[in-house]
């Protein structure tokens, strides 16, 4: 059953990733859907939910939540407010082109150096987007990361682990120290997207931050899986 509520209180992102967090960790919710502008949450649940409940789960200070007799389209509330891929498919693409013409232009192509190139450029420029709003990303990243979820600060140093990684990549610093870290942090964030698909969770991905709004997917699962594919594989290279 979907029913939706209007919530008070929320002034920015960071808010709605709070309100959002808080409302899933409801038992019975199934998925939220907040909205600043509206300041609306559109919630998905297994059975009826008391409002008291929820108010329970904001707690008593900042966040109010009252149902509302607006009527919900089903259809449009299980869906996340952007379903387009375009974004991440564009700087993807973004970054394999710009990191082939590095090798093209040294007139002969190494797979090493071109995977090299690519990984620090998906983590410098996939950390810029998080630092955009630190905090609003920390919040939607524990929605659905296994460490995040427990341990909130992990999603503050989350963006810089990926800065770092970044760096490294992009100055050769040890690079099978790099690799291995970057084999276990993906690895991680692989498995937390893995368990929210089974559970057909409806999370927005943070990959991205909270600027440009992505749907938990398929999608978030493979980036992760070819920064692990491709760490494992410059590992098997240097050993």
């Amino acid at each position: 059953m979907t029913h939706t509520y209007h919530i008070s209180g929320m002034t920015c992102n960071g808010c709605v990733a709070k309100v959002k967090s808080e409302l899933l960790k409801t038992e019975g919710v199934q998925s939220a859907d907040v909205q600043l502008e509206s300041a609306q949450a559109v919630v998905t649940a297994s059975r009826h939910i008391l409002v008291a409940d929820l108010q329970r789960a904001l707690g008593t200070g900042k966040y109010s939540i009252t149902e509302t007799t607006q009527p919900v389209n089903i259809t449009d509330a299980a869906e996340p407010e952007n379903n387009s891929y375009y974004p991440i498919v564009l700087i993807f693409g973004y970054i394999a082109g710009v990191t082939s013409l590095i090798q093209f232009a040294k007139g002969a192509f190494n797979w090493m150096e071109w995977m090299d190139s690519f990984m620090a450029g998906f983590f410098l420029l996939f950390s810029f987007f998080k630092l955009l709003n630190l905090s609003a990303f920390a919040e939607g990243y524990s929605t659905y990361d296994i460490i995040a979820r427990k341990a909130r600060w992990y999603g503050f140093i989350y963006p810089f682990i990926e800065l770092l990684l970044g760096i490294a990549y992009l100055i050769s610093f040890r690079p099978m120290a790099t690799n291995i870290v970057t084999l276990a942090v993906m690895g991680v964030s692989s498995v937390g997207v893995m368990q929210s698909l089974a559970r057909k969770s409806n999370f927005q991905c943070a990959c991205l931050g909270t600027i440009i709004k992505l749907p938990l997917s398929k999608v978030t699962l493979f980036e992760d899986l070819l920064m692990v594919a491709m760490s494992a594989a410059m590992l098997a290279f240097q050993l």
